[in-house]
């Protein structure tokens, strides 16, 4: 018979099979460890880079998540072509907005998790367990967040009993909230959401809802400086994402030039 573990999230194998790969390499002595006192001075900690806004809108046939490319330390781009959008699993996907590497690192953990689940299971974890789980692994780095080292994702994906997209957003300490309609995270994140609740309707296909994530992360960039606009010059271009009942999807990068350019030259 299978038991629970982490916090009923992720069922325990029977036997001597560990219940994740976080448990795995708790098992044979290889979990990563951080020094977190060690990690302050009376300087505080040096900037790091940061991500900045991303954001996700439900459609009729699922959902779509979009980024900003830049990562900004201080005052400073620290760098212009971060990714910040992620594939979970075929059918989720994970924005990243905060400490860029350690986000970074959470994301590719948590995309090993859901690997090690489906092949211990042979099912895949249900799109609510899969937001559980990543509350608690947000929950896991409090204490670098008290360091300043904050990461707050965004999760959503498509629900195959449902047949629905969902979204959900995150809070330091692993608060876990789903939003019915868009959702945005980072330092734009407020005026991305203004320009989408301007603009979301409930029957939005996921052609407008790429073009109006690109023109949220616009608007966003016009306000708040840690947040790049697309960049006609350099070639640099939101990453875009969409996941339906075809599964996890990145719009190829030609075709958001083509919109990005159009969002750019029809701004006032």
């Amino acid at each position: 018979m299978s038991g629970l573990s982490l916090g009923g999230l992720l069922p325990l194998v029977s036997g001597s099979q560990p219940a994740s790969f976080t448990a795995l390499l708790d098992a044979v002595g290889m979990a990563p460890t951080w020094d977190v006192p060690s990690m302050a001075s009376s300087a505080g900690v040096p900037d790091a880079p940061e991500g900045t806004t991303v954001l996700a809108v439900r459609t009729t046939d699922g959902v779509v998540m979009a980024g900003d490319r830049r990562a900004t330390a201080g005052n400073i781009i620290a760098h212009r072509r971060v990714q910040k959008v992620y594939s979970a699993d075929d059918f989720s996907a994970v924005a990243i907005s905060g400490t860029a590497g350690l986000a970074v690192e959470l994301i590719k953990l948590f995309q090993t998790e859901l690997e090690h689940y489906e092949k211990l299971e042979g099912t895949r974890l249900s799109l609510e367990g899969k937001a559980n789980h990543l509350a608690s692994m947000v929950r896991n780095q409090l204490p670098l967040a008290f360091q300043g080292l904050v990461v707050i994702p965004l999760f959503s994906g498509y629900d195959e009993r449902a047949s629905t997209g969902h979204l959900y957003t995150y809070d330091v300490v692993g608060g876990r909230y789903e939003e019915q309609d868009y959702a945005t995270t980072g330092s734009g994140g407020m005026e991305a959401s203004a320009f989408l609740k301007g603009v979301y309707r409930d029957d939005l296909t996921t052609e407008e809802a790429v073009r109006f994530g690109i023109e949220g992360l616009v608007a966003a960039a016009e306000e708040d400086t840690a947040t790049g606009g697309p960049d006609l010059r350099r070639g640099i271009y939101p990453t875009v994402v969409t996941v339906t009942a075809s599964g996890f999807r990145e719009i190829p990068e030609e075709e958001v030039a083509s919109l990005a350019a159009e969002v750019v030259e029809g701004r006032p």
